[in-house]
């Protein structure tokens, strides 16, 4: 039954329904080409009849009695009639024995029952006949029988014969053959959907390197394919990392209690094991919060408060409230704004972003270095840049650094979860900025707000 299932199919339904139209105009075409071809026949006829008589008619009356039977006695095929009848219906001359009954004298070719001579009575044949009055009252008929379109029909219907069932045949065998190749190739791609659903996630659609559309869906879903499996395994990453950077605090947190409870004597004592397991469970919290506001910026939820952002206000904030803390750090911080900018965004998150870069800057700086903020004007694009005398960041951690939890070797003692780049960059994406993080001794990144991008009511002064 499964070899069958191609007959329910709607590829060949459809071929069988492109077979019965293609059928139905052969019959059409057929049946044209046929009364054409008996009406051409008829009129052939009868011209040539009227041909015949006009040349009988102009006879002398003693040699047409002669000129008929010459007439008929080259007639190897039996088609031809004739007769010469007088003024009283007698016969004179051919193969008729009398006039044919309801026959019109002097008029168009018609059609006439006739009585040929030494035929017996039951057989009259059906012709053509034109009758005409000579001029000494003799009535002569000259007639043809056009039975032959009958043989002409039978011809046509033999070449609608072969040439119909043929095609009919392929149309129906093509609609098979193209049914039973998508069957196979939508069972084969059941097969591979359904065990890319029991988890083999490296499992693709087959394709071939034809332009067909079928092909062209494969390559679509097999590249969706491959984002979903980079995602699930990035999803698969970034669970494992969670789970490690929330395991170290809580670990603290809980063995910081567990002293506490049972080697503190005084209070100064539990108070201070106390807050050891307050910043433990603060820092995982900390983790906690930056993941949700990195969902909630990529999921592009604040995308519906954009609104006009003066950039250089942002950046004279941003340098007042990290100034403190880079004294503090014997690190001279400064901004260097070019001119007044505005770009069109949510002044909230491009705030957040500058912060994370001058934090980053201050926090892998060392003493007695310096960290620029600069706002500068580009060929239509507004340029926030954040430099330091730090040790920068290579050429080959330049993405791994914007991976979720991501710290380098020689940051790991570093206080800090590695979420700080990752939401910069899903900010600078959310507004359809572009975040440039240039490799080498001393950090330097920018964010490059194309005018584009800036909405209609950005401006620049």
């Amino acid at each position: 039954m499964r070899q069958l299932q191609f007959i329910r199919s709607n590829t060949f339904r459809w071929a069988s329904a492109v077979a019965a139209v293609f059928a139905l105009l052969m019959i059409v075409l057929f049946g044209f080409i046929y009364w054409k071809i008996d009406g051409y026949l008829i009129a052939r006829s009868d011209r040539m009849i009227a041909q015949q008589l006009d040349f009988l008619a102009g006879l002398p009356r003693d040699r047409r009695a002669d000129a008929i039977s010459d007439h008929l006695g080259q007639d190897s095929r039996g088609v031809q009639y004739a007769g010469l009848f007088d003024a009283a219906g007698n016969r004179l001359a051919g193969n008729l024995k009398e006039l044919p009954r309801d026959f019109t004298v002097g008029g168009a070719a018609q059609a006439a029952r006739v009585a040929p001579v030494g035929q017996p009575p039951g057989g009259d044949p059906l012709i053509r006949a034109i009758g005409r009055r000579l001029e000494n009252g003799d009535v002569l008929v000259l007639g043809r029988n056009v039975d032959e379109t009958h043989e002409i029909s039978s011809v046509v219907g033999q070449a609608l014969a072969l040439g119909l069932l043929p095609a009919l045949c392929l149309c129906l065998l093509a609609g098979a053959w193209l049914s039973v190749r998508a069957q196979r190739r939508v069972e084969e791609v059941n097969q591979r959907v359904q065990r890319i659903i029991a988890g083999d996630l490296r499992e693709r659609l087959p394709h071939r390197n034809v332009n067909d559309p079928f092909s062209r869906l494969a390559v679509i879903v097999n590249s969706m394919l491959d984002e979903m499996e980079t995602m699930i395994n990035a999803l698969a990453g970034v669970g494992n990392d969670i789970a490690h950077d929330l395991r170290t605090p809580l670990t603290r947190a809980r063995l910081s209690l567990e002293r506490g409870r049972t080697h503190a004597t005084t209070l100064e004592q539990l108070q201070s094991v106390t807050d050891k397991a307050i910043g433990g469970i603060d820092q995982s919290l900390a983790i906690i919060t930056a993941l949700l506001r990195l969902t909630e910026i990529e999921n592009s939820r604040r995308s519906a408060g954009f609104g006009n952002v003066a950039l250089h206000e942002i950046l004279r904030e941003v340098c007042d409230i990290y100034e403190p803390i880079a004294e503090d750090k014997s690190i001279k911080l400064g901004v260097d704004i070019d001119r007044k900018l505005h770009v069109w965004g949510d002044r909230d998150l491009l705030f957040e972003a500058v912060a994370n870069l001058v934090d980053n800057a201050i926090k892998f700086t060392p003493a007695g270095g310096k960290v620029g903020l600069d706002l500068m004007r580009g060929d239509r694009e507004s340029i926030v840049r954040v430099s330091d005398t730090g040790p920068g960041i290579g050429a080959q951690e330049r993405e791994a650094v914007l991976r979720r939890f991501y710290r380098s070797d020689k940051m790991r003692n570093t206080p800090g979860v590695g979420l700080g780049l990752s939401l910069v960059a899903a900010i600078t994406k959310l507004h359809g900025f572009r975040l440039i993080i240039h490799p080498g001794s001393g950090g330097r990144i920018e964010i490059v707000c194309l005018d584009k991008a800036n909405g209609p009511n950005s401006s620049q002064i």
